[in-house]
């Protein structure tokens, strides 16, 4: 599927930035539409089709993160990336949490953007993906849903935004095997890169809040010290 068929909204309430992204994201083959405040770019999202967000955080009349709960409330799977001047972890955190799949803290650099977009893009192709659309992966209590985005745990089903699926599945393929923090970043995003780890380990946090009866007492998804992280399918009492 060529770039040209991919659709790209963008959403910032600052003029130059705005135009600066609509011109070097659709010099680079995309269809870009943009929306200037968080409740048009809400409105644009539920009303059309769209392959990835652009999406700012301080925005009028609705924030970024708001936006991004409302397209996950509506059982949107569309690749969310945020693009902020807020770059603190706990910011990082909430963003996540509302269901993004990527964050890049401003002033950034349009060639990063430009890589950001591709990764995600790759990622929600479903020709792309290891995972058939309509597979199910089903390895002890855990058993997954890639047309539809969910997991089910012992008769518990959760949504899972799509960085959390890929994430978990990654951890299925290698289940009671440590997976290295360098081979999830590859194989989730399709680079290795350090700084990226704390995001990483964002989104871990907030998988397990969707898997785990007690986060502080994981009995799934384990940390193992100076490697990564193991996905024990069936419960450790």
């Amino acid at each position: 599927m060529s770039n040209m068929q991919k659709r790209i909204l963008i959403v910032d309430d600052d003029d130059e930035i705005r135009e600066l992204l609509e011109f070097d994201v659709s010099q680079s083959g995309y269809f870009v539409d943009t929306a200037k405040d968080g409740m048009e770019g809400l409105h644009k999202a539920l009303n059309n089709t769209y392959d990835l967000i652009l999406l700012d955080v301080m925005m009028p009349k609705m924030n970024g993160f708001d936006v991004c709960k409302n397209i996950r409330q509506a059982k949107l799977a569309i690749p969310i990336l945020m693009l902020t001047a807020k770059g603190t972890i706990d910011d990082k955190t909430e963003g996540f949490d509302c269901g993004a799949d990527d964050y890049l803290v401003k002033p950034f650099d349009i060639q990063e953007v430009l890589l950001r977009i591709r990764v995600l893009l790759r990622r929600n192709q479903v020709e792309d993906k290891t995972v058939l659309s309509d597979e199910v992966l089903h390895v002890g209590d855990i058993e997954i849903f890639p047309e539809t985005l969910e997991c089910v745990i012992v008769n518990k089903k959760v949504k899972l935004t799509p960085t959390e699926f890929e994430i978990l599945y990654c951890l299925m393929q290698h289940f009671n095997t440590p997976v290295t923090l360098a081979t999830l970043l590859d194989e989730v995003w399709g680079y290795d890169s350090n700084d990226d780890v704390r995001m990483l380990r964002v989104h871990v946090g907030g998988l397990r809040n969707k898997i785990e009866p007690n986060t502080k007492e994981p009995k799934y998804l384990h940390t193992v010290t100076n490697v990564g992280y193991k996905l024990t399918p069936f419960a450790e009492e």
